[in-house]
């Protein structure tokens, strides 16, 4: 007998997902998950937005008020990094602190922590459109997924309400974006994963809000081992039969015997992990993207948008930005995002708005293709002690054509609002500064190389593997992942219960 029914390894956002879809599909399944990183912070998969410890809080809202989302969600530069794993610290790390070779994405990151990037995360979630939804997926089945994973993150349509400020923006950007924009695609409110308490704060989703008993552990079918690295998942070639872990506090290494396995580790580690079992398709690695990022920022000339300073309202508490907005991206005519934030220019030494800074925050995706892809060795080893990674990822002269359209989207959005210099008030951040890594482990519709796992996740000459997440997505994304990468944890949670239907 198993030690588990189902063993995640991951237990960021993606984990925490498939942890609660499972729960309530397949109330009695015995489920596990595996978080490499150690705990940051006193409540276990807890937003840092929403910490009670004073240090931590302080030092993820200090960053979060630059209004730059490169500089909250990136990982700090450190000067040395712990030579065991054991030591390493949590938070974020560049993938080149793993000792890693990312000179072709430099800004390549991963979160060490528990609950990875899930504690982490700006919580935007627009959804996939046009070439962002694969084609092999029946359209109807895709949109009931897409519901689910709206509802799982608790998505809100619109969570700081209106202001007469972001409402001037939103018009304004409108009479330029407008006529570009498909039906519905115009600029608008962002979605969030972010619930408003109806007094001035707004609580960020994040793995302990999706799946409660990751620190309430009042379920007793659910165990969480924490600070645990997985090292492989064992199986015959063509089932599994769990994996083996080493306890990053005592250095132990013991074997979890588990009748399903899902890996959603994230779009880097994931497939390493997948390489250092010796689960190796020809697809395994290949296809990674990421859109390029564009961050931006213009000071909103008041006067010509009609907006009366003495209007604007202070942040909420715990907040920089009084508003999230959207620029959807609307194919050829427009096939960038626009990630658009409002934050008042506050005098030195009071809570008093003086003017108004509009975040231009531009994504543009480049294609997918073969020639990006991680590559794994089987001699070097990283600080984690797996497979060492090599990163190849070049823009190609179409995707550099794309970012041109970009770059005059934005000084359009720019222009628009104020006086927007883009030589001082933009720039394009280093490839892997986005954080939205996708293809590594990518589905496909048939098993002929070009894919890693089916539609389900359920990875190709594998009866009981599965993986979800931001690197199982196939397509080009304009949008922000963690939704988009949802979906996918929405559809091997699907499969897994279907899997588990003898268990009552």
């Amino acid at each position: 007998m198993s030690d588990t029914d189902v063993l995640i390894i991951g237990g960021g956002i993606m984990g925490a997902a498939i942890a609660r879809l499972l729960r309530e599909q397949r109330p009695a399944a015995e489920i596990t998950i595996v978080d490499a990183g150690p705990p940051l912070g006193p409540v276990v998969g807890q937003h840092l937005h929403d910490v009670q410890d004073p240090q931590l809080w302080e030092a993820y809202n200090w960053a979060v008020s630059a209004g730059v989302q490169s500089l909250y969600v990136g990982a700090a530069t450190r000067d040395h990094v712990a030579a065991d794993i054991a030591d390493v610290e949590p938070g974020m790390y560049f993938l080149s602190d793993f000792r890693d070779d990312a000179a072709a994405m430099p800004g390549a990151a991963i979160g060490w922590n528990g609950g990875g990037m899930g504690v982490h995360w700006t919580a935007a979630t627009p959804w996939p459109y046009g070439f962002e939804v694969p084609a092999f997926i029946d359209a109807a089945q895709w949109a009931a997924d897409l519901a689910t994973a709206q509802r799982t993150l608790q998505v809100h349509p619109r969570p700081y309400g209106p202001s007469p400020e972001g409402d001037r923006v939103l018009e304004e950007l409108a009479t330029v974006f407008g006529p570009l924009s498909d039906p519905g695609r115009g600029p608008q409110a962002m979605p969030m994963a972010v619930t408003p308490d109806g007094a001035g704060y707004a609580e960020r989703v994040g793995p302990g809000r999706i799946f409660p008993p990751l620190h309430t552990g009042d379920d007793p079918a659910f165990r969480h081992r924490a600070h645990t690295l997985c090292l492989a998942v064992l199986h015959d070639g063509q089932r599994a039969t769990g994996a083996r872990c080493r306890d990053l506090g005592t250095g132990e290494e013991y074997v979890v015997t588990a009748d399903h396995v899902v890996v959603c580790a994230d779009a880097m580690r994931t497939p390493q992990l997948l390489w250092a079992s010796g689960i190796r398709s020809t697809a395994l690695g290949r296809n990674l993207n990421e859109h390029a990022f564009l961050s931006g920022r213009v000071i909103v000339d008041l006067d010509r948008l009609g907006i009366d300073v003495g209007a604007i309202a202070p942040p909420w508490r715990g907040e920089s930005v009084t508003g999230s907005y959207w620029l959807p991206h609307s194919g050829p005519r427009q096939p960038f995002q626009g990630q658009i934030s409002t934050q008042p220019i506050l005098a030195d030494d009071l809570r008093t708005p003086v003017g108004l800074l509009t975040g231009l925050s531009w994504y543009v995706p480049f294609e997918t293709h073969d020639g990006n892809y991680l590559e794994f060795s089987d001699d070097e080893h990283d600080l984690a002690g797996m497979p060492r990674i090599t990163v190849h990822f070049a823009p190609t002269e179409r995707d550099l054509a794309t970012l041109e359209t970009g770059r005059a989207g934005q000084r359009l959005a720019g222009d628009t609002l104020g006086d927007f210099d883009p030589d001082a008030d933009s720039a394009l951040l280093a490839a892997g500064s986005s954080l939205h890594y996708t293809g590594t482990v990518r589905m496909g519709p048939a098993d002929d190389g070009t894919s890693v796992c089916d539609t389900d996740g359920r990875i190709w000459g594998m009866d009981n593997v599965y993986v979800a997440g931001n690197g199982v997505v196939p397509t080009p994304l304009a949008c922000n992942s963690t939704l988009t990468g949802m979906i996918t944890a929405v559809r091997a949670a699907r499969a897994l219960a279907v899997a588990l239907e003898s268990v009552k």
